[in-house]
């Protein structure tokens, strides 16, 4: 019993340290697998952004007063609304957005100073450009908080009474500041790592069939299981190196916390590699030819794993077919882990349903691809 299992340890050791020395020897898979997640990480990272500021505002001002010349402060003055052209009447508003001049405009009425040392009520317009709806929702919301505390401040300085009979307080909790970039990176990361894990093995016996060196492979007393694991183990050690790097950048470019278990976000981590090493092997094997294999690598990493795994849409929003279908995707469960354990601190009892996901997808693709190996050239 001691013999076959050593002698399986040794093969796959062997295998092992083989498909290292090719992984030393090609610089593309070293870029690949440790330059192109960082590239994509500042890429993304900085590029996709839903926080929205510095929106250009037009300002239409028919009173021409101190009072006017306060509001526009008021909206100027928190950085959400930078204030553009002064433009003479309404009708120059529509074209303006039109052209792209300015986001959103302000027009406040004739008679505003008036009516507001009388007490009375003013109406004052903000006109959006609906065209991009998250952020002129987003740009909604700052307006009106704005409007509603430049109101508490003519009340307190004209001495009025009249205030809400109801003050309502907010909090946000682990991500109190609302940056888009801490709720972004944890996603990003399981995109970035699924896309280059998959694509890496795809190419390992897709290009041993392109060789013509699977023939040797085959004159060798090395069975199937031990193939894969051989070809699987150094990848996953790269695959590593890739997880400390990412969030390493991660936590030093975007301030993204770590408030939960270091090891416990190591062993999901390594669940998530094996089971994305593991879909790469399998298309390999499927395919035979490295040009299929990346096309098929890159369509069942990187579109379901950006769209369907709660990276950038939340699952529950999507409709039942499309929430079904996520359930086959490990990405999702990854996400899910990494923002519970860096934004929350969430433990084993909080994640545990990831976990059994992950290592159910992970055995599974290490079947199917042990199976699908056939020692045979045809």
């Amino acid at each position: 019993m001691r013999q076959p299992v050593a002698r399986f340890f040794i093969r796959v050791g062997a295998l092992a340290a083989k498909e290292a020395t090719h992984i030393r020897r090609d610089p593309r898979v070293l870029y690949l697998a440790l330059g192109m997640p960082v590239v994509m990480l500042l890429l993304f990272g900085f590029g996709v952004s839903f926080d929205i500021d510095r929106i250009p505002l037009a300002v239409v001002d028919r009173d021409q007063s101190e009072a006017s010349r306060r509001l526009v402060a008021d909206f100027v003055a928190s950085g959400d609304f930078v204030q553009g052209a002064s433009l003479a009447s309404e009708a120059e508003i529509e074209p303006l957005l039109r052209r792209g001049g300015a986001a959103a405009a302000l027009v406040i009425p004739k008679g505003l100073s008036r009516d507001l040392a009388r007490g009375e009520d003013v109406p004052v317009q903000v006109v959006f450009d609906g065209s991009d709806g998250m952020s002129t929702t987003q740009a909604l919301a700052r307006a009106d908080a704005i409007a509603q505390a430049a109101t508490m401040r003519i009340r307190r300085e004209g001495g009025l009474s009249a205030a809400p009979p109801l003050r309502v307080s907010a909090w946000t909790r682990f991500n109190p500041t609302g940056r888009s970039a801490i709720y972004l990176v944890p996603g990003l990361m399981a995109y970035v790592l699924a896309m280059v894990s998959v694509l890496l093995t795809a190419l390992t016996v897709a290009r041993e069939w392109e060789r013509g060196s699977m023939e040797q492979l085959f004159a060798t007393p090395v069975g199937r299981l031990e193939i894969v694991v051989g070809k699987l183990l150094p990848y996953l050690g790269l695959g590593c190196l890739q997880v400390l790097l990412v969030l390493a950048m991660g936590a030093w470019v975007f301030d993204v916390p770590m408030r939960g278990s270091l090891f416990l976000l190591g062993v999901v981590a390594v669940l998530f590699m094996l089971g994305m090493l593991g879909q790469g092997l399998l298309v390999s094997v499927v395919t035979r030819n490295q040009m299929v294999a990346t096309q098929g690598a890159m369509m069942s990493s990187m579109l379901p794993s950006m769209l369907l795994s709660g990276f950038l849409f939340p699952i529950e929003n999507m409709p039942l077919p499309l929430r079904t279908v996520s359930a086959a995707i490990p990405a999702r469960y990854f996400v899910h882990a990494l923002r519970g354990i860096l934004l929350k601190g969430n433990g084993i009892a909080e994640i545990w349903p990831d976990l059994l996901a992950l290592s159910g997808f992970a055995a599974l693709v290490v079947v199917v691809s042990t199976v699908r190996f056939q020692r045979r050239l045809a």
